[in-house]
């Protein structure tokens, strides 16, 4: 697909689903904790963040930069500065974590291990969406790391789509084998 592995999921309940990544970075973890963990890093690969209270309880409302100002309200459900940032947003987006490692190249210039994880609910088409918008992401964190931050005007759809397909693709069933 990319650079960026493919995302893996799980569903339970029918209607419950546990998005998994696990991303390595070549970037130390203290950047990589300021692009997930700050309005200002958020909104170079990811969204606009105001307000984002940085402690287990604090408010945060995510502004979608693509699709007008849609404001998904929240809480910090998990803080532990330095490794672990959870959101829980709106029934739509659930609970998003970001858990951080050093990566195998750890020291002053190492690299990060980011094992993210998204709890949501909603019907089977909606976690297909929501890996590919993920994966998406991904990317654009991985350019806004290395000093190429989303330009939000410039931003279409057409990649998602396609990740989108690649993803339902995968899943698809395999043909029936006859004799």
């Amino acid at each position: 697909m990319s650079e960026i592995p493919r995302g893996r999921s799980e569903t339970h309940d029918g209607d419950t689903h546990l998005l998994r990544f696990t991303v390595e970075l070549p970037h130390p973890p203290s950047e990589v904790w300021t692009a997930v963990t700050t309005p200002e890093g958020l909104a170079r690969w990811l969204c606009a963040a105001d307000p984002l209270e940085p402690r287990l309880g604090g408010r945060v409302v995510l502004h979608r930069l693509t699709s007008g100002d849609t404001e998904d309200p929240g809480r910090v459900t998990a803080w532990d500065p330095g490794s672990v940032a959870e959101y829980t947003v709106d029934p739509t987006h659930g609970r998003i974590r970001f858990h951080l490692e050093p990566g195998p190249g750890a020291g002053a210039d190492g690299s990060t291990v980011l094992r993210f994880t998204n709890e949501l609910r909603g019907p089977p088409e909606h976690r297909l969406d929501r890996l590919a918008a993920w994966h998406d992401h991904f990317e654009w964190l991985a350019r806004a790391l290395d000093g190429h931050p989303a330009d939000w005007r410039e931003r279409t759809t057409e990649r998602w789509l396609h990740l989108r397909e690649l993803y339902e693709r995968d899943e698809a069933p395999w043909p029936k084998w006859e004799p």
